[in-house]
């Protein structure tokens, strides 16, 4: 059975303007907050005010904490801005 590749050809515009709608993280970035912590200050990266899944850290004390830890700190200040 043959196929023809207009139709696969033709959908790839239609693919390409779809993607760019999407937005990506950093289109959505708001300015980065120091958040003071026991262990030292994290800055984070906050997202959109109304969701909190892609706010982390993007500066922390390394030696006192772990990644997951200082995003954690970022995503409770998000939930807290949220409030």
């Amino acid at each position: 059975m043959k196929t023809s590749i207009f139709p696969k050809i033709l959908m790839l515009p239609v693919v390409a303007s779809l993607a760019a709608c999407i937005p990506s993280p950093e289109d959505l970035e708001t300015t980065p907050v120091k958040v003071q912590t026991p262990k030292g200050v994290v800055t984070c990266q906050l997202y959109r005010h109304d969701r909190v899944s892609w706010d982390r850290a993007i500066d922390f004390p390394a030696t006192k904490m772990s990644v997951p830890e200082a995003d954690a700190y970022c995503k409770q200040e998000g939930q807290r801005r949220l409030k």
